[in-house]
């Protein structure tokens, strides 16, 4: 059985800060993702542009270049597989950590490779840095476990010329919906709320509301849906429930924490937030030598940290660690 001093649960920007905050300190470190490097940034749409500029995304001191103002998700990737390699990270892509059970100083990590295959690992410290876009929230309807409801937006090609229903109305949202529409499909959205989200990005909430405002776009305000079913949905309106002839549904309501894997591995949560209950300094959580990094710090408040700030927990935690050992 390999031992570990840490293991890192997730390779994503987070995941990749503590790798290299650690090595810098002298303590070998593994690295886990079910998926590839970045796996979150990798789903991303294929058009995305970050709403940041290029330094924010940056780790280990290595400068992030862009040939416009903000980075793409194509220079995302490419910049954080140059990070791995320059920090000789040792990353376990597709290999999921199906769980760990011990005490700090003495865990046994069990992995799964993507063809089945089980390992088993001894590490003295682990870190928990998973993200929470691999579980989408639920729409909670009849219907939503139907393959045409999406929870993903990669592309808008494939729905040309199709009946789609975008559910949500912040970032995600607005961008689909636009893009979508750009490429021939036609569009309505629906959204609790009276309108598009204030928070969308200044660059793009005008375009979305004068598209709904010229009728080019469809939206139901103040409506959810009731049903989803394969060829229409039913949306409940202030006007009382109308059914939509439809192809697609993107569900963009947002995503969230593990937070069954933490509870399960003896992580406390706040009730009303989610939110793991840490150490403030050291992001120890209240199983000793079990650290939380990034976004999963943040509970259900997932708008709280995200690259920019997430990215220092690594150094954090790190420190914390070569104390302890």
């Amino acid at each position: 059985m390999e031992l570990l001093d840490v293991a890192i649960v997730g390779a994503g920007p987070t995941g990749l800060a503590c790798g290299i905050e650690l090595k810098r300190r002298g303590i070998s470190a593994v690295l886990f993702d079910k998926g590839c490097v970045v796996n979150s940034i990798y789903h991303y749409p294929t058009n995305l542009v970050f709403f940041t500029t290029p330094e924010l995304l940056e780790i280990g001191d290595i400068p992030m270049t862009s040939l416009n103002e903000k980075p793409g998700r194509t220079e995302a990737l490419k910049y954080y597989r140059r990070v791995a390699d320059h920090y000789g990270l040792t990353v376990h892509q597709y290999e999921r950590v199906l769980g760990f059970d011990g005490t700090s100083g003495n865990f046994n990590v069990r992995t799964e490779t993507s063809d089945g295959e089980p390992h088993c690992y001894t590490a003295k410290r682990i870190i928990l840095a998973t993200g929470y876009y691999d579980i989408p929230n639920r729409l909670n309807v009849a219907g939503q476990e139907l393959a045409k409801v999406i929870h993903y937006y990669r592309e808008a090609h494939p729905y040309y010329n199709q009946d789609v229903l975008i559910v949500g109305a912040k970032n995600s949202a607005a961008i689909a919906a636009l893009e979508l529409h750009w490429t021939g499909a036609r569009v309505t959205m629906v959204h609790r709320g009276g309108g598009i989200h204030h928070n969308v990005k200044y660059w793009i909430k005008p375009n979305i509301e004068n598209r709904i405002k010229s009728g080019e776009i469809k939206a139901y305000f103040r409506s959810q849906v009731k049903e989803i079913r394969q060829h229409d949905v039913t949306v409940v309106t202030p006007e009382g429930e109308v059914t939509l002839k439809n192809d697609y549904v993107f569900a963009m309501v947002g995503y969230r924490p593990d937070f069954e894997f933490m509870e399960e591995h003896g992580i406390c949560l706040n009730e009303a937030t989610m939110k793991p209950i840490t150490d403030p300094v050291t992001l120890e959580s209240e199983r000793p030598g079990v650290y939380l990094a990034g976004v999963i710090v943040a509970g259900t408040h997932t708008n709280e940290i995200f690259i920019e700030n997430g990215r220092f927990h690594g150094k954090q935690i790190a420190e914390a660690i070569e104390r302890s050992l």
